[in-house]
């Protein structure tokens, strides 16, 4: 995906999103959303504004892209691992079924975080992250043949909640994992657990040359449940954490650094403890997915149930947040720029948080993979 972002960042130019690119979501169920000037880059004939790429799916978590450009993405509760083809002309292709993974799903646990190896022309893997009847593991998984996935990581925490499950390839070409505490906060602090930190290991699943301790995958500790990576241009790495009752955070990723948890959430007043660059009550954001377009950040809420654009200055301060496509969709999950210069969004509405009391209504057509247009062009749409 680091790649797709790359070459697509041009074309996400815009990402004023946050101000006026979407501009007024058009009703999903009622109408045709208007049809926008061709992106850079994208195909002659581009994507409405905003459309449904696939439905009926099973809460899906993972969402990465071949180099290709066929976008793959793991259902939580079942394990399967599907592909979506995607034509030179944007069109998008019905879901295949490539391989299912065996899981547990209790609670929060599943097929959660994919990554396709950024030498996938050559060894054809996808690196998994799941739950197990026993741990969080991380595996490596061969979409050329029918051989099992291979475990490269073990005995990470799980357990019906917390269970993390970000994975991405960083720009060093490294591993990053993001565990939850597993329900458990002590695991965040204590240096024996993989639960509750950022890790960041090789294709083989040893400690990345540069941790803080280089014998220890362990990147960074002191964290709740972060299911969102992101890197900006500069190579920074920043984090969507899900706070528990005060706030929900988005922290840049200093190694060896500190988040607090359990012991503070959202801003303290100790040295010991890294503060987090933004933050927000938990009824409008517990956001998961992220991605940076350009200088903002854009990420997916799911008790938000909206996306949050964090736009950036050139000093690295974040200006304040702007919400879009509010109570639209439901619960938002994962979020990738996609081949067609589209921001793919997946909906997690069928996960049995998305309830009347929660003011959360699932669609019939639940769970879904909706594209919106990021493009410039888009601007006049105020």
């Amino acid at each position: 995906m680091r790649r797709l972002l790359q070459a697509a960042a041009a074309t996400a130019a815009a990402l004023t999103l946050a101000s006026c690119s979407f501009g007024e979501p058009p009703e999903p169920e009622t109408g045709e959303p208007p049809n926008l000037p061709t992106p850079s880059g994208a195909p002659e004939e581009p994507a409405t504004y905003m459309d449904v790429v696939a439905q009926n799916l099973d809460v899906p978590w993972g969402l990465d892209f071949l180099p290709d450009g066929t976008a793959i993405v793991g259902e939580r509760t079942t394990g399967r691992i599907l592909a979506l083809s995607v034509a030179e002309d944007g069109t998008v292709g019905e879901p295949e079924e490539l391989r299912t993974v065996d899981i547990a799903d209790t609670g929060e646990g599943g097929l959660l975080g994919l990554a396709v190896s950024p030498e996938y022309d050559t060894d054809s893997t996808v690196y998994a992250y799941y739950t197990t009847g026993d741990d969080n593991r991380i595996a490596k998984i061969n979409l050329e043949t029918e051989a099992a996935p291979e475990p490269i990581l073990t005995g990470i925490p799980s357990g019906p909640n917390h269970n993390g499950g970000a994975l991405e390839f960083g720009p060093d070409g490294f591993l990053y994992a993001a565990t939850g505490d597993g329900g458990d906060g002590d695991n965040a602090q204590n240096p024996d657990s993989l639960g509750g930190k950022i890790l960041r290991i090789t294709t083989e699943g040893e400690p990345a040359g540069g941790n803080p301790d280089p014998d220890s995958p362990v990147y960074t500790f002191g964290h709740r449940n972060v299911e969102g990576l992101a890197w900006n241009a500069a190579g920074q790495l920043y984090a969507t954490e899900f706070g528990q009752d005060i706030a929900d955070e988005l922290n840049l990723i200093e190694p060896g650094a500190n988040y607090g948890w359990p012991y503070f959430e959202g801003n303290d007043t100790e040295d010991a403890y890294t503060d987090p660059v933004v933050v927000w009550e938990p009824f409008e954001a517990s956001c998961a997915g992220a991605i940076f377009l350009e200088d903002a950040l854009v990420t997916a809420c799911l008790r938000g149930q909206r996306l949050w654009i964090v736009q950036f200055d050139q000093s690295g301060a974040p200006a304040e947040p702007q919400p879009i496509v509010v109570n639209e969709f439901g619960r938002l999950r994962s979020v990738a720029m996609g081949p067609d210069g589209m921001l793919w969004v997946t909906t997690s509405n069928r996960d049995g948080r998305c309830t009347d009391e929660r003011g959360c209504t699932a669609n019939e057509a639940d769970d879904r993979i909706i594209r919106f247009a990021t493009s410039s062009s888009a601007q006049g749409r105020t």
